[in-house]
């Protein structure tokens, strides 16, 4: 499971270091795709072909369902981390994410997701909001 957050920079070839306690759990690979909220949703290996088996299982006849695998799959990339723990971040989805030197890359459970640092500040007060009073209105309320 991917805890956490961490406040990382991009370097000039795209690249960044994952932090050390999600090395061990992206060690085998991991692919990078879009994300919702613009950011980039980094899976291991073995998760994004457990997400990739129900997206197959949903049917074909599903407009929605073609239109998310067909983002989801294009814009996917697959990479295994070098020895210091550094993936690089193709060019189109840094530009998806609007990527700049400054990150954050946050735990998610069960994948890791990348963020540009002013985007994430922006999305956190805004979602910030909605977890404080969530369960307030039969929403949510962790049980």
């Amino acid at each position: 499971m991917f805890l956490g957050t961490h406040i990382l920079r991009l370097d000039d070839k795209g690249r960044l270091i994952l932090p050390a306690k999600f090395r061990g759990g992206l060690a085998g690979g991991v692919v990078i795709t879009k994300g919702q909220e613009r950011c980039l949703y980094v899976f291991p290996m073995t998760e994004f072909e457990k997400i990739a088996e129900e997206l197959r299982s949903a049917p074909v006849t599903s407009k929605a369902a073609r239109a998310y695998g067909r983002v989801f799959f294009a814009s996917a990339h697959d990479e295994l981390p070098d020895r210091q723990g550094r993936i690089t971040v193709p060019h189109h989805l840094r530009r998806y994410a609007g990527l700049t030197r400054d990150l954050v890359v946050i735990g998610a459970s069960s994948r890791v997701e990348i963020w540009d640092n002013a985007m994430w500040n922006s999305y956190l007060d805004d979602a910030e909001g909605s977890f404080l009073s969530s369960g307030e209105d039969g929403e949510y309320d962790g049980s």
